[in-house]
């Protein structure tokens, strides 16, 4: 109960969108068994000057950090080809290259970046294509290559070109702890503050179609919940009730938030119809229900509740009003995301007294503990399904930590300065 109460009223200790230095820094810790070796070379730059970014550096890391590729060293590079005609595939096959990318940019009014993907072994082009866009967007461009190569050698859409929201706070010795609700590229790069305040923020969370934020702020002195416009920074304060205004979380269709509220009493899970703000209770109960998660199909939502005694994962079906217990393994279950198919549940889950993150499969019923730290908490699963960020603690400050839906890859994202916490993975963006 006091947890569930901690995650209802947890306070952190971010209006214009101001740009940062790099807040987030990457350290890969660990990879998948017997990933693909992959050459990514330089790309080729044909313009006047430098160079606006080094592109195929962050094609680089963005498969290295999938953990399904291990890039080569461009030290242990035979030559640096940048069109096909270059290509000699007995260099990359005798530094046992699987896959060789290459590519070229170029500004004309735009930056274009031109691609080519080859198999090694057979020696042939399996993939060619090209992205453009501002030069603002150099970085946007590099990780929708990454996101083309990474679902041609895996089958699986790439979630690079998405971008993240935390929390992040910094201590002032002797003053009041600033909060910045902050919003980066998926490897933590061109962070910008979407709002800065003394006051505590919580749970960020995107809209569907990710032009909008919804969070918790207290800077009217007790929590709130806003809405915010990505594009113009406008924000719209949608609660301000006496009490508890926490766990936004908006329908697949964008149309309908679901909410915590204790306006009438106690928490219960409302929904608000966001064109004409009208609310609508839809679970009631003495015990304490809080997070509730959409399913894809927005017939159903998942919850936390005490009910049972310890908190534990529910599904509430708005057509007929049935709530089914989800997990029954171990004694603590909270905060749950789904998979964009469904099929998928990351959430807390408590052992032997340590929160870690594990995933549950809602057709086999098979629960799978993904982390081995011990205060691990705020999960949100990759668009694509293959990743899940989270929040933890690591050499006594609060970081962002992600993991391979099976287990194999790992990286941390620890801030330079301060602590971050309460990650939230954007949808797919559109272009």
């Amino acid at each position: 109960m006091k947890r569930l109460l901690g995650i209802l009223m947890g306070v952190v200790l971010v209006v214009s969108a101001l740009r940062a230095q790099a807040e987030l820094t990457i350290e890969i810790s660990q990879g998948s068994d017997n990933p693909t070796t992959i050459a990514v070379v330089p790309f080729a730059w044909q313009g006047a000057g430098a160079a606006p970014e080094d592109l195929a550096s962050v094609v680089d890391g963005d498969l290295a950090r999938s953990g399904q590729f291990v890039p080569v060293a461009r030290t242990d590079m035979l030559g640096r080809p940048s069109t096909e005609a270059e290509v000699f595939y007995r260099d990359w096959r005798s530094i046992n290259t699987e896959y060789l990318l290459i590519g070229r940019v170029s500004l004309a009014g735009q930056l274009r970046v031109d691609y080519e993907l080859f198999d090694v072994l057979r020696q042939t082009k399996i993939l060619s294509g090209y992205e453009a866009g501002a030069v603002s967007d150099a970085r946007m461009l590099a990780h929708r290559v990454a996101d083309a190569v990474y679902e041609k050698l895996t089958g699986v859409p790439g979630a690079f070109a998405t971008r993240l929201v935390y929390i992040s706070g910094t201590r002032v010795p002797g003053g009041k702890d600033t909060s910045r609700l902050t919003m980066s590229d998926s490897d933590g790069a061109r962070p910008i503050v979407l709002l800065e305040t003394k006051e505590p923020l919580l749970a960020p969370t995107w809209s569907p179609d990710g032009k909008n934020i919804a969070y918790v702020s207290f800077e009217s002195g007790r929590p709130a919940i806003y809405r915010q416009e990505l594009a113009t920074g406008r924000r719209q304060q949608l609660t301000n009730f006496q009490g508890i205004n926490s766990a936004p979380a908006w329908s697949p269709d964008g149309r309908t938030m679901a909410m915590v509220l204790s306006k009438d009493g106690n928490p219960d899970i409302y929904l608000m119809d966001l064109a004409t703000k009208q609310l609508k209770r839809i679970i009631s109960h003495y015990a304490i229900d809080t997070e509730p998660a959409w399913m894809p199909d927005g017939q159903s939502l998942l919850f936390t509740s005490d009910r049972g005694g310890k908190p534990q994962i529910y599904r509430y079906a708005l057509g007929s009003g049935k709530i089914d217990r989800v997990t029954y393994e171990g004694t603590y279950n909270a905060r749950a995301r789904v998979s964009q198919d469904g099929r998928s549940v990351v959430m807390v889950h408590q052992v032997d007294g340590r929160f870690h993150i594990a995933l549950l499969d809602l057709v086999t019923n098979r629960m799978q503990i993904l982390t081995s730290t011990e205060l691990d908490e705020s999960p949100s699963i990759a668009p694509n399904g293959s990743m899940v960020l989270y929040a933890t603690k690591y050499a006594e400050r609060g970081i962002l930590a992600a993991v391979s839906v099976d287990g194999g890859a790992k990286f941390r994202l620890p801030a330079r300065e301060g602590d971050v916490r309460e990650p939230a993975w954007s949808p797919y963006l559109s272009r």
